[in-house]
């Protein structure tokens, strides 16, 4: 059988970005403060990562309070996810991930939107709108199937469910989430890392406009996602290397 993601692979550029992206991660799990240290520097990349995802949708980029309440909604939803791709949760939600993507997305989304909704029955629940479940469906089957490199992966991920907002509320900080959680399943950064999220709220409006661009289903506005993405990762490396390097002093 073709594979169903072998034509994004294919179109110019995506390849080799895939490839740097994969190379600098590798490189930083190598990095000397990661080889017995890395739940150290991972748990430092989780809390940079939920606080520029939750920045990049319009949330806080605040610390907790002294009693460890954090009081805007968005940094709140976002950290708790950042919690569960920690070093010791990160292990179950992956092989959920692998066993059965919709659960994984479900359990996303209700630890991001526990306090943006007011009815506790939508939390982990797809919209009603006609098509969500079926292009949900047919995401977990493409990701399943697939033997595209994870950058790709991870890209195309990120890029549908930004597309899809299958939830209604959080659909951005899940989508971040889903593509890094394609990363530490595929083994790709299998310690969770690297901070891309720290790429895209720099270039956010340029994320936004490469989202955008990536819905219409364009193939040069795919493969632009696509290679942004692979970036974003590689970037992620080097601010997983300045938390290494920070933590050997």
């Amino acid at each position: 059988m073709t594979d169903p993601l072998q034509p994004l692979v294919d179109l110019p550029g995506v390849r080799d970005a895939a490839d740097r992206a994969r190379d600098a991660l590798a490189a930083v799990h190598r990095h000397k403060a990661n080889r017995r240290g890395w739940p150290t520097t991972a748990a430092e990349a989780a809390v940079r990562a939920a606080r520029s995802s939750a920045a990049i949708d319009g949330g806080s980029t605040g610390l907790p309070s002294v009693d460890g309440v954090v009081e805007d909604p968005i940094l709140a939803g976002s950290l708790r996810v950042g919690q569960a791709l920690d070093a010791d949760a990160l292990r179950n939600l992956a092989g959920t991930w692998q066993r059965a993507p919709l659960q994984a997305l479900a359990r996303l989304h209700l630890l991001a939107a526990a306090d943006l909704v007011s009815d506790e029955t939508l939390l982990g629940r797809p919209r009603t709108a006609p098509g969500v479940a079926e292009r949900l469906d047919l995401l977990a089957q493409t990701v399943q199937a697939t033997r595209a490199p994870a950058p790709v992966i991870a890209a195309v991920v990120h890029g549908e469910l930004l597309a899809l907002q299958p939830f209604g509320t959080a659909d951005g900080v899940v989508a971040r989430a889903a593509s890094r959680l394609v990363t530490v399943s595929s083994g790709l950064d299998p310690h969770s890392l690297g901070v891309p999220e720290v790429f895209w709220l720099r270039r956010r409006q340029a994320y936004l406009d490469a989202a955008a661009a990536f819905s219409t289903g364009d193939a040069d506005a795919v493969g632009g996602w696509v290679i942004l993405c692979c970036a974003a990762l590689e970037d992620g490396a080097r601010e997983a290397a300045s938390i290494a390097d920070s933590a050997v002093g």
